[in-house]
């Protein structure tokens, strides 16, 4: 009797090798946009389809996409996608895995709230000075959206779990729903100020705290959607790291070590394609079309990744031979200006008469003000060394202005005595969070039967872990699609399974 067992087991894993090896592996995968996100996603996709497939990923500027840097005086500094939180696991796990470090934390750091004429809340060296002026002036209101939000946390922190079983799904509602069920769903279609006045949270509150949060990460106001809201003020947690050298380094690593092959290059067209073969039948791919410097050209390939905005402001991607046709989707990118400033901030602007009595390093504005600018922030080199010491922020140095607007040069003189450089970064960084389509729905992550979205999910909040997280879910879904693993995509009840199963 266990002689026959031991037949039938060896009968099923013969059975079963057979059947898989009528699945022939991708030869060639093509990665459209090297940000974090089509980084991420190249090194998933190296991970789960092995070390023969080529990747080809196409960017047309630089790699790293909306994590870039700039050069002041000889010292490279952010201009966007600077903080990371301690629980973007992912990010986390490439900075371990790509051999980089966290950077030396700046001491001397403070925040203030500004309204236009005064300071409402000033950051002091006393935690419990801070939080007796909280209590004071906001009631339990900061405590009720600290609850909410560590709420959001725990639910959605099980992304992790299932991910690392291979578990993937095959839209951004259905992802939403296994972490947080129909009420994560809700939080997409209700602003911020709706979902935590409900929570008991004050209007003044709403206004200057909160306002003041989405006003410097997203540059729009507490109307947004409550979903993005919560990972915003998540973003405004203790514990926010960046790398060493710079967050761009993290998409240059994953790009080495997924071996891709970097096409500098603007895609221009994606085209279905049906190929006879020798054996009789065809097979189904997908032609890129390209510019570049060397002139335009094109290729195909079995599996392509859509790792850039499909929107109308910010694609050029035209779709031919699908059914049905592939456009564009709906909603539109909000508008930032960083403006990059090496000089000698007007301390008497924001009340402060004895310049050497400032010390406020992080500014940001309320959102029932009228000013000109969302935030000003002092910033500090990517590669700060242990011994580097933040000069008094009354002595020239370097500061980063966001606003909706390129500043003016009376708006400049206004927050600044006088000043060496001026350097602007004018870019559609987010998506407007307001203007989602009236059916409430968040872009497709399956364009077609081996073509994917990835950028779909920064709909729902954008940040670079979403953006990591998406590049996994991509490749896991293509990965389990084309070997015909049903069983492991879209599975509403991953938390039991996972209890009970594995």
């Amino acid at each position: 009797m266990p002689r026959l067992a031991q037949l039938l087991v060896s009968l099923l894993t013969a059975v079963c090798a057979a059947s898989s090896a009528f699945i022939v592996p991708p030869k060639k995968i093509a990665v459209i946009g090297a940000g974090i996100g089509g980084c991420s996603s190249a090194f998933f996709l190296r991970k789960k389809f092995g070390p023969e497939v080529v990747i080809d990923v196409f960017e047309a500027k630089q790699v790293g996409g909306r994590i870039a840097t700039i050069t002041v005086n000889g010292k490279v500094y952010e201009t966007g996608a600077s903080i990371i939180h301690p629980l973007n696991l992912h990010m986390q796990s490439f900075v371990k895995d790509l051999g980089l470090k966290q950077r030396n934390d700046v001491p001397g750091e403070k925040l203030g709230i500004f309204n236009g004429e005064q300071f409402v809340f000033e950051e002091s060296s006393w935690t419990v000075m801070d939080a007796v002026h909280l209590l004071w002036r906001y009631g339990l209101s900061y405590l009720r959206m600290q609850m909410w939000v560590e709420e959001i946390l725990d639910k959605f922190l099980r992304i992790y779990k299932y991910q690392s079983h291979g578990f993937a799904f095959s839209t951004n509602e259905d992802l939403l729903l296994a972490l947080g069920g129909e009420a994560f769903i809700e939080l997409t279609k209700h602003s911020l100020e709706e979902v935590l006045g409900e929570r008991g949270v004050s209007q003044r509150f709403l206004q200057e705290l909160v306002g003041a949060a989405i006003r410097t990460n997203y540059g729009q106001s507490p109307n947004i959607a409550a979903f993005v809201g919560a990972v915003c003020l998540a973003g405004a947690q203790p514990g926010l790291w960046a790398v060493e050298g710079g967050n761009n380094l993290v998409c240059t690593g994953l790009l080495y070590a997924a071996k891709a092959q970097l096409q500098h290059a603007r895609v221009t067209s994606i085209s279905f394609k049906k190929r006879p073969v020798r054996k009789g039948g065809e097979v189904s791919l997908y032609e890129v079309g390209y510019e570049s410097d060397l002139g335009n050209g094109h290729d195909l390939y079995d599996l392509v990744v859509v790792a850039t905005p499909l929107h109308e402001q910010l694609s050029n991607i035209t779709f031919e031979g699908f059914t049905p046709p592939i456009t564009t989707f709906p909603g539109s990118y909000h508008h930032t200006v960083a403006t990059i400033v090496h000089g000698y901030v007007n301390t008497s602007y924001f009340g402060f008469k004895d310049p050497t009595s400032f010390s406020i390093s992080e500014i940001l504005t309320t959102e029932d003000s009228d000013l000109f600018f969302n935030s000003l922030s002092n910033l500090s080199p990517v590669n700060a060394s242990a011994d580097y010491r933040r000069k008094p922020l009354h002595e020239s140095a370097v500061w980063k202005v966001f606003s909706k607007k390129p500043l003016d040069r009376q708006q400049l003189k206004m927050l600044f005595r006088t000043y060496y450089s001026v350097q602007e970064v004018d870019w559609l960084a987010y998506p407007q969070y307001n203007s989602l389509p009236s059916s409430g729905k968040l872009p497709p992550i399956v364009l077609h039967n081996s073509l994917y979205y990835l950028n779909g999910l920064e709909w729902a909040a954008s940040a670079m872990e979403m953006a990591s997280i998406a590049g996994q879910n991509v490749a896991l879904l293509a990965h389990s699609r084309w070997n015909g693993h049903d069983e492991r995509v879209d599975q509403m009840d991953l938390m039991h399974r996972i209890k009970t199963e594995l």
